[in-house]
């Protein structure tokens, strides 16, 4: 057993400092190196959350310490007054790797939930006097701000903050559900393709083909929350591409700069016209500190192979799952390295701590549902070591 929870001088520093809106932290890093990490009482850890699907290079890659050093001591930030090499070149990046294509266009900002409130925007500008309504899904997460809160199928974490922007109505995720609700009145449906807070949950087969067929018909668009899902994470570059469609519109952060704050927002055809001078922007969106880090982990993930070793890893982590002698999981979903472990009993948090103890770093999504999202770069070994150290840890609540 490692790492067992002592009252340290850390914590103390962290209640009195910071503020109260997450809980208390389960360790103090203080370094990482690949697929590892290291606490402040030199105990290491298999990271198989990956900064929750962000650290895609996994920790202290020399591509992303590369990229960093070298453009920090070039020029890191001018303003959007300003466009740098390495903005015009991920935005030409972005519009290849998603299908956009010469009619896309790309939106920088910082975060996953700031791609999602240009997004909600981008649905506004396709409203009229009849066309006001924005669909989402019960039970998908979106972000924290106010819009992207409000796209957010979760009512108790809205309820603190109503009321919420307007117009948002929220369904379940069946076809039968999308045929009831998408008509002419509908402005704009956001999709999560899988849902990762919700303990990567899938949606169900045709869904996403009925809703690009039935946005289509109508004139609404159809954004793709790819913020969790994307950057090669489910084996593809994106988990739209799984089930063939194109979309007009798609938000990307976490994994895209491998640890680096940025945000976008990529639209496709007709959706690139609809964002005029003024109406969006961002002071630090976009910049060559961030852009340039993107460029290089991206660069990378596509010249190492990493969206197919994604697939590759991600089967022999089901391989490791479905052998466990345990009762206790019911299914394991996702695709990729985004993989939700469905349990039977609500113990999620307990063996995410037994995990934690056994020196395995995964999250309780919630009472039932373990997440895992390893570093896209893990090999054979972090797969052994995940075997051992996640059997250990079931091992504990037989």
């Amino acid at each position: 057993m490692v790492g067992a929870e002592t009252d340290t001088p850390w914590k103390g520093r962290f209640d009195s400092s910071l503020m109260r809106t997450m809980g208390m932290p389960l360790r103090c890093l203080v370094r990482g190196e690949g697929a590892w990490v290291w606490d402040d009482e030199g105990t290491k850890y298999l990271d198989f959350l990956a900064g929750i699907a962000v650290n895609s290079l996994g920790h202290a890659h020399p591509v992303f310490v590369e990229a960093v050093s070298k453009q920090a001591g070039t020029l890191a930030h001018v303003s959007n007054y300003f466009s740098t090499p390495p903005q015009l070149e991920l935005a030409e990046r972005l519009k290849r790797i998603t299908g956009a294509g010469d009619a896309g266009r790309a939106y920088f900002c910082n975060s996953g939930a700031e791609a999602n409130e240009a997004a909600f925007k981008l649905a506004r500008l396709n409203s009229t006097d009849r066309r006001t309504t924005i669909v989402a899904l019960t039970n998908a997460f979106h972000g924290r701000t106010m819009g992207a809160l409000a796209l957010t199928g979760k009512p108790a974490m809205r309820e603190p903050f109503e009321p919420m922007p307007g117009g948002v109505v929220h369904i379940d995720s069946t076809i039968e559900a999308l045929e009831a609700t998408i008509d002419d009145t509908v402005a704009a449906v956001f999709i999560e393709p899988i849902k990762g807070e919700a303990g990567v949950v899938d949606l169900p087969p045709g869904f996403l083909v009925r809703a690009r067929e039935l946005t289509a018909e109508h004139g609404a668009l159809l954004i793709i929350d790819e913020i969790q899902t994307g950057v090669g994470r489910t084996g593809a570059w994106f988990a739209y591409m799984n089930a063939g469609i194109v979309p007009d519109a798609v938000t990307i952060a976490k994994g895209m700069a491998g640890g680096f704050p940025i945000g976008s927002l990529v639209t496709f055809g007709w959706a690139s016209d609809l964002f005029q001078r003024g109406q969006h922007g961002s002071t630090f969106g976009g910049n060559p500190l961030a852009t340039a880090t993107a460029n290089a982990v991206l660069d990378h993930i596509e010249t190492a192979g990493l969206v197919e070793n994604a697939v590759l890893r991600g089967g022999q982590i089901r391989a490791v799952l479905s052998e466990i002698d345990t009762d206790l999981i019911d299914e394991v979903r996702g695709h990729g390295l985004l993989i939700g472990v469905g349990l039977r009993e609500p113990v999620a948090a307990q063996l995410s701590d037994a995990a934690l103890a056994h020196g395995l770093i995964i999250n309780a999504a919630n009472d039932s549902s373990l997440r895992l999202a390893p570093p896209l770069i893990i090999g054979d070994e972090e797969v052994r070591e995940f075997g051992n150290r996640i059997r250990a840890a079931f091992a504990t609540l037989s």
